[in-house]
């Protein structure tokens, strides 16, 4: 139980030290890709038959028994462009993954080993000749050989489907809109999660601005407060992913809060990473609230809350 209880706490010290730790494995190509840690459940070699969905995206294998449940497969290669993975005549692996509360498996070719990495070594693909739109980051092993950390939200989002329609009970008038000053600041390394929320907001009649990174939003910050202007007037509240090149979500909050000119700002983090012990983790550095992806109407919901709508 001891060994279990401090690994529990290194993995809360890395995720708040700007570090990540990620597995990497090979597809195909024979390429390093990387996952996050912390959204792996468990890594099963791959039977060979699943049970097959009718009118599912053809990137879907089929279905296997994980605990008791079924759990949609995915040929992440094949996403990606790559030959199928013919996990009935090769030994390969399936990753299981909670992402946005909803647990899916990734098959892979092989997984390779545990790396860790501070998120200022991990860069963002932004300038750089890629072959995949799905690249959200690349990072580097101890070799200088290229790891490929996937956008894997634009994957479910493609090949599962996220819900992003609010009930109505969360849309405000337009009346109590103008109220309050409600300018939302987005930020998040994945395109499609920024469309997703800026949907959200839309919805509910409320203005963003967007950023693809927490750099680039901390300079934007950096160059307002040199020029005199008064952040707190900027924004009513913003909401950030945790995990992003160059800088987390933790991170950033606790810039924010050593600086007394952005320490009142709201800030909700918001993260695939749903385990409830980010929520805590979210409190430590001084978030004004967590909400896990992708839930529209929890997400509209804290919004108001923390605009003062509701």
């Amino acid at each position: 139980m001891n060994n279990v209880l401090e690994e529990v706490d290194r993995r809360a010290n890395l995720a708040l030290s700007n570090q990540m730790e990620m597995l990497i494995f090979y597809l195909a190509d024979n390429q390093l890709y990387g996952i996050n840690v912390f959204k792996i459940i468990e890594i099963l070699e791959c039977p060979k038959t699943m049970t097959k969905m009718p009118l599912a995206n053809e990137a879907v294998c089929g279905t296997v028994d994980f605990r008791g449940n079924p759990v949609t497969v995915i040929d992440l290669g094949f996403v990606l462009g790559l030959p199928r993975i013919d996990y009935s005549a090769q030994i390969c692996y399936i990753v299981i993954c909670d992402y946005n509360n909803s647990i899916n498996g990734f098959l892979i070719v092989n997984p390779d080993s545990l790396i860790n990495r501070s998120w200022e070594d991990i860069k963002s693909p932004s300038g750089l000749l890629t072959k995949s739109a799905y690249l959200t980051a690349i990072a580097y092993t101890d070799n200088n050989e290229a790891i490929q950390i996937l956008d894997i939200e634009k994957v479910l989002a493609e090949i599962i489907g996220i819900d992003d329609t609010l009930s109505k009970e969360f849309i405000p008038s337009q009346d109590e809109i103008s109220k309050v000053r409600h300018n939302v600041l987005v930020i998040d390394d994945s395109k499609t999660a920024r469309q997703l929320m800026e949907t959200v907001l839309n919805q509910m009649g409320i203005g963003s601005t967007a950023f693809d990174s927490a750099l680039s939003a901390m300079d934007m910050f950096q160059q307002k407060l040199s020029a005199g202007e008064d952040l707190r007037g900027l924004y009513g509240l913003i909401i950030c992913d945790i995990e992003m090149p160059g800088m987390d979500g933790f991170t950033f909050v606790r810039k924010m809060r050593e600086n007394p000119a952005t320490a009142d700002i709201k800030i909700i983090l918001h993260s695939s990473l749903s385990n409830p012990s980010n929520k805590l983790k979210a409190e430590l550095v001084g978030a004004t609230d967590f909400v896990a992806k992708f839930r529209p109407d929890e997400l509209a919901k804290r919004v108001l809350y923390h605009l003062g709508l509701s």
